[in-house]
This record gives structure tokens, sequence and C-alpha cells, in this order.
């Protein structure tokens, strides 16, 4: 049997890193890309190949750099999207360009790493894909709106594309941790809107952002010991297939169960004014 290959964007830090690292640990091959493979030469030490790949390219320059990467050992049988960062700010005060440019890393780019990642996977009829999405697919937050705005599209993208592709032997998975203590909240990692209106900064906006601060380093989750459970569950090492949903974190499970049940309760509550949009129905 091959030895399994792990294709991993954003393979410099946080998720991306520890998942490569886990991988290899396993005796499994990896290639590892940054936007700068300088950046990931602790992971070419570790025995990964390392490759340049900014998930903004163009589809056709990535197409290329997947090509080459399939080439090194002649199958991919696990995509890991990890890139992504936040952007902190109110809606108001995001500019048209910081949104656009939050939704091509966080969305079209994961899009367009998978669309060339694909057409391998489907001709070894077998494969494995993770998107990152976050307890952020699950509720918005006030100085984080965008974020959360992509990692909603994330999960609707992979809840669509796992019956797509599951005729072709391919799994797909969306990945929601909570905290972790990665440098995603970090100085330099997390980017503020240019745009700043005082105005919110005694809203609930401006208590997000001293969350943020607050949280930065201090993260409940542990990466690496994530990163082992995406391995073990990306690779059904317990016996399981893979789940739709990976939810990483207690933190993580408390806030999705609110969610649920508060969706479940407003349901109920407007169940009569829901169903009365119905056209009526006549039995003869």
């Amino acid at each position: 049997m091959a030895t399994p290959v792990w294709f991993i964007t954003a393979a410099s830090s946080g998720f991306g890193k520890y998942t490569a690292l886990e991988a290899l640990k396993n005796g499994h091959r990896v290639i590892a890309t940054a936007r700068s493979s300088k950046k990931i030469e602790h992971l070419k030490e570790k025995g990964a190949v390392t490759m340049d790949l900014d998930v903004v390219q163009p589809l056709e320059e990535i197409q290329t750099i997947v090509k080459e990467a399939h080439s090194k050992f002649g199958r991919i049988d696990y995509l890991i999207n990890a890139a992504g960062y936040i952007l902190e700010g109110a809606i108001e005060e995001a500019s048209p360009k910081e949104t656009y440019d939050t939704f091509n890393v966080n969305v079209f780019g994961i899009l367009n790493v998978t669309r060339a990642v694909l057409p391998y996977m489907r001709e070894q009829k077998s494969g494995a894909i993770a998107h990152f999405g976050s307890v952020g697919s699950w509720g918005g937050a006030p100085a984080g709106g965008l974020y959360c705005a992509t990692k909603w599209a994330i999960t609707g993208v992979t809840e669509s594309l796992r019956p797509e592709v599951a005729p072709f032997g391919i799994d797909v998975c969306v990945i929601e941790p909570g905290y972790f203590r990665t440098g995603f909240l970090n100085a330099g990692a997390r980017v503020s809107t240019e745009k700043r209106i005082q105005a919110y900064d005694e809203t609930t906006a401006g208590q997000v952002r001293a969350v943020y601060d607050e949280r930065a380093s201090k993260q409940l989750g542990d990466v690496e010991k994530g990163c082992k459970v995406i391995f073990e569950v990306m690779a059904k090492k317990g016996g399981k297939e893979v789940p739709m949903r990976l939810v990483l974190g207690s933190d993580a499970y408390e806030m999705i169960k609110a969610k649920c049940d508060s969706t479940k309760e407003l349901l109920e509550e407007w169940k009569e004014v829901i169903v009365s949009t119905d056209h009526e129905v006549k039995y003869y």
C-alpha cells in the first residue's frame, strides 16, 4: 500500500504546521506549502517537501503548483486547507478592499486549491479534504463579523461538496476549532481595519476587541493535541468515518450546543408564524 501523502496550505504556523508534523511523525509524506517556503524550512528538515504557494494566486498558477506537487509522489491523499486570518473591525469600518481580501484568502483561495487537487483525487478514486471553519461558523461576533461570514461560507461549501464527491471515494470535512493557542490573535497575524470609528469603542464591538487582546496566547485549546485529533480522524485511525464537522475544544462544544439550543427555541417560539406562509392544501 502506498504511503499516504498530505498536501497542506499555510504550513508555516498554527494548525497547518502541527498537522504537517503529526503526519510526518506517523510516517506519512507531507507536501507543505506557504507563501514563502523559507518560512517552513523546519518542516523540510523533518522530511517534508516544501513549496511556495499563496492561495490568492490565480487558479491557473495554483493548478501548476499542484501538478508539480502531485508529480513528487504520484498521489495526494489528504488536502488540509489551513490558510486564513481574522479581520478585526466592525462591518461599517471595513472597506470593500479589506472585505474582498479576507474573502479572497479565507474562501476563494480555499476553493481554488480544492479545485486544483480534486482531479487527482477523482482519478485515484480516493482522498480526504479538510477545510478550516471555526466556532465562528456558528454565530456572528461584533468586530469579527466578516471573519465569521467567511467561515459560514466554508461550512456551506463543505456541506455541498461532501455529497458531490462522495461517489468518487472522497471524504470532505470542515474543522471547527474554538480558541486555540496559535498565533492567530497575535499582533501581525490579526489584521485590523484601517478605519476606526470611535463610536464603536463603547459597544460590544469594543468589548470583543478587548477580548481578542486578552485571549492572545492564552487560549484554552492545545494546538498539538488538536492536530493529533485531526490526523487520527482524517486517517480514520479510530475506525470511524470522517465526519461532516470536526469540532475541537470544550469552548467550541459549549458555544455550538448553546447555538443549537437557542435556534431550536427560536423555531418553536415562531412556529405558528413560520408555517402560516404555506399555500393552503386542499384535500379532495
